[in-house]
């Protein structure tokens, strides 16, 4: 089959999914207010693959088929595949100005990394690493998208899932079946579950002891499986109202928690189960974290990239572009661009080839150094947002069609800028009130904090496996000099 157009990823989500909105069960997500221009969207990036322009940077041959398939599923080999791989990625992050981060190139990247190391599932048994490469060319050549569902219901921390009051209250096996395992509980944070093709589930953090022997899984299923619940937030978009929320409008991932409800998983689909030190180590032996964070990282990169971007056009708005501490905070911005920039070249140029399978992957310190940064970054950001727009945040018309009404010319003659009509100054501001002010900008901002993993167990993680005994030694090495 090869790439999906826009309208038959569309038409791929209306299969009687069982999503939830309240107290509303959702009859078709693709048509209703609360998620259809995020679909929109995400359908747009997959016409993009078949823009004559973009398509060789956007995909490659299928090896099976000749296809052109998403380069996402891309299994590197060389610096070269790793730079084709970010660029896809970038142009994907810059056409929805990095705020949907969970578009299919990030669990696409995950199931790479699982194919490529397919190996690994076979200490469970032959047939889980087969089930692993067959599901990896399945979303490859069905151009499927996928979310994750990963994090326990946040009920009570102090208990483990074993503890819990239910004993169900955590994703876990109830039985075997000849068909396939039967399963119960809930998963968060399945952010954009009510537009994916399927759920990929495993544990996270990958905390398991040897006695949770129940919780040990991971498999991957229809969102339209009989059983399964997908409970959304309360939704963060302005349907319709593009002009005056060009962000929230456009872009809000829906986030969800997914409740499994006796929900048979056939064995096709199960990858690891009933084994906690092999489900704990899928995700550094497999090197997950390479590809994927590569993709957050591009991501983040967009992202950040564009938030400067509207501090500049800010600033000259005002006329303050010239002012030094301006300029200042303006530098500082352009810095956090460099450093995830660097970051992702770093590892690029970095990149080793692991003997055991011939891939090809960005070294892993440079890219953590973008995770460890980005949840300082972002808010700082919106930080700067707010100080150079202040009271200008507050002064946008209720809708920006107020300029074409009566009152139109009294609004040019007081909410113009220093260079720039009123109109494009308040459809500027109305961006950045967006970005800081509203509830999707809100989300951004925890979303970007948290995306990732506590950012404080991220530092300290980095600290841990970061090479320092060269750094270590030398300072010994002066001690001693000294002491002679």
């Amino acid at each position: 089959m090869g790439i999906r157009t826009g309208a038959e990823f569309i038409q791929g989500l209306r299969d009687n999914r069982e999503v939830w909105l309240g107290n509303e069960r959702v009859k078709d997500v693709t048509t209703h207010p609360a998620f259809r221009a995020s679909i929109e969207s995400l359908a747009h990036l997959y016409d993009m693959q078949h823009d004559p322009t973009l398509q060789s940077q956007l995909t490659y041959p299928s090896p099976t088929t000749g296809n052109p398939v998403g380069l996402s599923f891309l299994i590197p080999h060389s610096r070269e595949d790793l730079v084709r791989r970010r660029q896809m990625i970038k142009l994907w992050a810059d056409a929805t100005c990095g705020m949907m981060g969970r578009s299919a190139d990030f669990l696409n990247s995950m199931i790479t990394a699982w194919a490529a190391k397919k190996e690994y599932f076979a200490q469970q048994s032959p047939e889980c690493a087969d089930r692993v490469w067959r599901y990896y060319e399945h979303c490859r050549e069905h151009d499927l998208f996928l979310t994750h569902a990963l994090i326990d219901p946040q009920v009570d921390r102090t208990k483990n899932r074993a503890e819990q009051d239910d004993p169900y209250l955590c994703l876990g096996i109830v039985k075997e079946t000849t068909q396939g395992l039967i399963v119960r509980g809930g998963k968060m944070l399945a952010t954009a579950a009510p537009f994916a093709d399927d759920i990929y589930v495993w544990p996270f953090p990958p905390t398991l002891t040897e006695a949770e022997t129940r919780y040990a899984l991971t498999f991957s299923i229809p969102v339209a499986t009989p059983g399964v619940k997908v409970l959304c937030r309360e939704p963060f978009n302005h349907p319709g109202q593009y002009a005056d929320h060009p962000l929230s409008a456009r872009f809000d991932e829906m986030d969800a928690v997914v409740v499994f409800d006796d929900v048979l998983v056939p064995w096709d689909r199960v990858f690891l189960h009933g084994n906690p030190r092999l489900v704990a180590g899928a995700y550094p032996m497999t090197r997950v974290r390479e590809l994927t964070a590569h993709q957050t990282n591009t991501r983040l990169l967009s992202k950040i990239e564009f938030v400067y971007g509207v501090l500049c056009a800010m600033a000259e708005a005002i006329g303050v572009q010239n002012t030094p501490p301006v300029q200042e905070m303006l530098g500082e911005a352009a810095s956090y661009v460099e450093i995830i920039k660097s970051a992702l070249l770093a590892a690029e140029m970095q990149a080793i080839v692991d003997p055991s399978n011939g891939v090809t992957y960005p070294a892993l310190q440079p890219l953590q150094v973008g995770r460890v940064w980005g949840p300082r970054i972002y808010p700082r950001l919106m930080e700067m947002v707010r100080r150079l727009g202040a009271s200008g945040l507050m002064q946008p018309p209720a809708t920006l069609a107020a300029f074409d009404s009566p009152i139109g010319d009294t609004l040019r003659k007081y909410y113009r800028g220093a260079k720039v009509s009123a109109e494009d100054k308040q459809s500027l501001f109305k961006l950045a009130w967006d970005l800081v002010g509203t509830d999707f900008g809100s989300r951004h901002t925890l979303y970007e904090f948290y995306y990732a993993g506590d950012p404080s167990m991220i530092s300290a993680g980095f600290h841990r496996e970061f090479d320092k005994q060269g750094c270590i030694d030398r300072v010994r090495e002066f001690l001693a000099k000294t002491a002679a």
